[in-house]
């Protein structure tokens, strides 16, 4: 089995692999400006996706330019997911018919931002070759028998096992061991001889999800308490849904605004893909949705109250609103809910109490927390995974040490190494 790796590799943004040069796992986009793509774009058979979230299914619209037409396989979660933020993503540029297509990665400077990497017209393309799956059902892509399984990680987010005939590949994607409220923890472990294993945080120890939780519901009562306002930024898909869950299960009154309002909804339609439908249902009836029309937003920053909005780095959304018209209260506060990329505003509020928001840099008198509601595996969970694989050839990627841990594993006795973006590995079955 040939690997290529076109992103994602020693780095956190653009995954995309190409097995056999047949089969492209992934095609996603590392955000910024510029947007940073995977280093080719290869003219796959078939698509399959892990889950939806950007750095995983950011240019997959591309894939359908010219006369290309790959059919697309996913949950249908991750299909609903990958759609919506691929309107967004265009709305962002403000581009809806234009776009870079035909294989070029070269980014014009426009108006202060970037051309979008695909299309209105590609996007609508995506929903006439998608097909969907569920966990566990095998099905046939570019000559491979595929097989997903859940991964713990957000509602759809699949491991992805590829058997090519001769070798069996497992790719983890994105995956968390332990349970969330939103979703249930990765489980399956199939046989395989070759391990595409994620690294985020394999130098890192989660601390137990309850306490964090009680840190989090203590601090917010107190702050509303003595009369403050609490923002909560989250990432629209999964962590607005999990924060909603906590606010629920511990009778925190919350506003929920940004795109993790559609995302909430759309989950509705899929319970089988999360763990609890009934507490989802709960939490979206105890959270009261913002229209953002004739100026609500301000008013509700000037309430006692607990308001749940993305962008979870602070750069962009809702939070542009929110964040201005409280920061200089010290009695309010700012609690970040997800990892802040080196360069965000949600990092320099962190490192420096202040941040450019909204093209203004501002210093933040209000208090500033942050809690590690990640969904991804810790040190612990990596290793309780990989120690299935024993056996099998570990190639570890989406990490900012994946060349650190893949070392970690040889020393313990992995046949493990850490391959760099564009570089092919081809491993077989012993």
């Amino acid at each position: 089995m040939e690997l290529r790796f076109l992103g994602g590799a020693r780095e956190v943004g653009r995954s995309a692999i190409l097995v056999n040069d047949r089969l492209l796992l992934d095609y996603g986009m590392l955000t910024g400006n510029p947007p940073q793509f995977p280093v080719a774009t290869p003219d796959p058979e078939a698509v399959v996706v892990s889950h939806g979230h950007l750095d995983h299914v950011g240019a997959i619209p591309s894939l359908l330019s010219g006369d290309r037409r790959p059919p697309i396989h996913w949950t249908p979660p991750t299909r609903e997911l990958a759609l919506t933020l691929a309107r967004d993503t265009l709305k962002l540029h403000g581009v809806a018919g234009s776009g870079v297509t035909g294989g070029s990665r070269r980014q014009r400077r426009r108006g202060g931002t970037y051309d979008c990497p695909f299309t209105e017209e590609e996007v609508r393309r995506v929903t006439q070759v998608s097909e969907t799956h569920g966990y566990r059902e095998t099905f046939e892509a570019a000559g491979h028998e595929v097989t997903f399984y859940n991964a713990g990680h957000i509602p759809g987010s699949a491991h992805v096992l590829v058997d090519d005939g001769d070798t069996r590949l497992f790719y983890t994607a994105d995956f968390h061991t332990e349970d969330q409220r939103l979703v249930s923890a990765s489980t399956a472990r199939p046989d395989a001889d070759v391990v595409i294993c994620e690294s985020t945080y394999s130098d890192v120890d989660h601390e137990p999800r309850e306490r964090i939780e009680e840190r989090f519901v203590d601090s917010v009562r107190t702050t509303v308490w003595e009369g403050g306002t609490v923002v909560v930024p989250a990432f629209a898909i999964g962590r607005t849904q999990e924060m909603l869950l906590v606010c629920a299960a511990n009778d925190v009154d919350c506003y929920v605004d940004g795109m993790g309002k559609r995302v909430t909804k759309m989950l509705r339609r899929h319970p089988q893909f999360v763990r609890d439908d009934e507490a989802l249902r709960r939490a979206k009836s105890n959270a009261r949705f913002v229209t953002g029309r004739d100026g609500q937003r301000k008013r509700i920053a000037e309430q006692n109250t607990v308001i749940v909005t993305t962008s979870g780095m602070l750069s962009g959304g809702p939070a542009m609103t929110y964040i201005p018209a409280i920061r200089s209260h010290p009695t309010n506060k700012i609690t970040l809910t997800g990892y802040q990329v080196e360069g965000t505003p949600g990092r320099d509020l962190l490192e420096t109490g202040s941040a450019e928001l909204d093209g203004r840099v501002m210093p933040v008198s209000a208090q500033v927390e942050w809690y590690d509601f990640s969904a991804h595996a810790d040190r612990a969970g990596l290793r309780s995974l990989l120690d299935s694989y024993r056996d099998a050839t570990i190639l570890v990627n989406h990490g900012d040490r994946c060349g650190a841990f893949a070392d970690e594993l040889v020393t313990d006795g992995y046949d493990a190494s850490a391959p760099a973006v564009g570089e092919t590995v081809t491993v077989d079955a012993e």
